[in-house]
């Protein structure tokens, strides 16, 4: 088992940055893929940003490309999400997730196993 663990949400203003951290627990997750994904108000969970157990692939959804930078830092077993030049349309409840083995797409939720609670991102206009 893995417990995640969510961090750095808050409200800001448009144009605005923000950091998120998932802390992961229970596991070494440094052979992990770890993966962002975000659910709107009314919207389905949909794919932000993935990261391999290395670092070395990356992937982005077009949405934030450009503007989010996902990363880790295997000593700590903890994932990052730079988050710049924000808008309204970010707003959402960001979730981490990972999986330890390859299930599935990368950007489909569907193949992550663990999850973590969410934390809420609102951005003002």
């Amino acid at each position: 088992q893995v417990q995640l663990v969510e961090s750095g949400g808050g409200l800001v203003q448009a144009g605005g940055s923000l950091r998120l951290s998932c802390v992961a627990s229970g596991r070494t997750i440094s052979t992990y893929r770890m993966g962002w994904f975000r659910q709107g108000p009314g919207k389905e969970r949909e794919f932000v940003a993935t990261i391999s157990g290395s670092g070395q692939s990356i992937s982005y959804a077009d949405s934030v490309k450009g503007r989010f930078t996902i990363s880790r830092d295997n000593a700590k077993n903890t994932v990052y999400l730079q988050m710049n030049s924000l808008n309204p349309e970010d707003t959402a409840v960001y979730y981490c997730a990972t999986r330890p083995s390859n299930i599935g797409p990368y950007y489909s939720p569907g193949a992550y196993v663990w999850w973590g609670q969410g934390t809420q991102v609102t951005v003002s206009s």
